[in-house]
């Protein structure tokens, strides 16, 4: 039986790509299937998880010695494929290949480029440290024996490198389909589930709900206390009910709820700007949910949306647009519930896990033919 190992140091030994997609996939199509992960052991699906304590606050500590603590459990494993979750864990690929083992780099974003959004990165050295990350990123890739990313415009800059390259993305696993028409209010409701960061336009949203009183804005997830404080500084926050953060079953519950997902996601280099990404599982997950989707306005979203007619496109920089979208719902209720019936009949039928599922099996059958 051939052994694989996943190595995460900045995701939860639950994240949802990580474990319940792709290490319960290869678990059940017979891999001998390990995950080292922060947080503790565990069998669970057929994957021996193994646990290596909260990781550090630190960033710095966590790319540093969290993830060699990471690297030497995984090494106690003695897989024949290791597959690296993170950045920070490429030197670590470099020693496993001269150990003999096969490796797979998952690049869950623009790894090449993200670096010149890090707000952590002082601004005037952002250029300089990018270039250095990508001429020793690009070397090791090289040295891999495949990559994965999520979306096109990456694995398309990726099979540059190395050709070996796969498109495995963060579609929806048909069992956490819901079922059902969601119960109907007066009061129109909108969710945000995710990260609450600048680049999700909370402040555009809020902005659009200032002057509405029949709207609800169910927002949960984690954010800077900084941002927060400016969102509930904001008129709009009395329309918001705020949740913090929620199990991701909840968080799929609380979805299918409402009656509007909200995606307004800010252009950057990690979405091709305005390209866009299909790697973000957001409105996905929202279609699963059978709910219609004010989204932005990307070429590759604008796709989705248009053909399978399950929502509304706009920049996500103007608050009047959100708001003739919110109230173009509001005021069109039977047409919003078949926005809500086509997205979810979309994801049966395309966009879901188990045509991903079917890529990463050929990428490790493929490796274990040549072991």
């Amino acid at each position: 039986m051939v052994k694989v190992c996943h190595l995460t140091s900045a995701h939860d030994s639950d994240d949802v790509r990580i474990f319940y997609k792709e290490c319960v996939s290869l678990a059940s199509a017979g891999y001998d299937m390990y995950l080292v992960a922060q947080g503790k052991s565990r069998e669970e699906a057929g994957v021996h998880v193994i646990g290596t304590g909260a990781a550090p606050d630190s960033r710095l500590k966590r790319m540093t010695v969290f993830a060699e603590r990471i690297y030497k459990k995984a090494l106690e494993v003695d897989a024949d494929i290791y597959h690296l979750h993170d950045p920070e864990l490429l030197p670590y690929g470099k020693k496993l290949k001269k150990l003999g083992k096969k490796v797979i780099f998952d690049s869950h974003e623009n790894t090449l480029e993200q670096m010149l959004d890090k707000a952590y990165i002082p601004a005037l050295i952002r250029p300089a440290a990018s270039e250095g990350y990508r001429w020793y990123a690009t070397k090791l890739f090289k040295q891999f024996d495949a990559l994965i990313s999520v979306t096109p415009h990456i694995v398309n800059q990726l099979a540059q490198i190395n050709s070996s390259t796969y498109m495995v993305t963060n579609y929806p696993l048909l069992e956490e389909m819901t079922t059902g028409e969601n119960e109907k209010e007066e009061k129109l409701r909108l969710c945000f589930a995710g990260g609450i960061s600048e680049q999700w336009s909370h402040e555009t949203i809020l902005g659009a709900l200032a002057e509405e009183d029949n709207v609800e804005y169910m927002l949960c997830g984690q954010g800077k206390k900084e941002y927060i404080k400016i969102l509930q500084d904001m008129p709009g926050w009395k329309n918001v009910q705020f949740y913090g953060m929620l199990p991701h079953a909840e968080s799929l519950e609380l979805q299918k709820k409402s009656d509007i997902g909200m995606a307004l996601l800010q252009p950057s280099r990690n979405t091709g700007f305005n390209v866009g990404t299909i790697g973000n599982t957001k409105i996905f997950e929202y279609m699963l949910s059978g709910i219609p989707i004010i989204c932005t306005n990307f070429t590759l979203w604008q796709e989705i949306i248009q053909h399978y007619q399950c929502g509304i496109c706009v920049p996500p920089q103007d608050p009047k647009a959100v708001l003739d979208a919110i109230r173009f719902i509001q005021t069109h209720r039977d047409m919003a519930a078949q926005m809500g019936r086509n997205g979810r009949r979309a994801v049966e039928q395309e966009f879901n896990w188990s045509t991903q599922e079917k890529t990463l099996l050929e990428l490790y059958a493929k490796l274990c033919g040549e072991m």
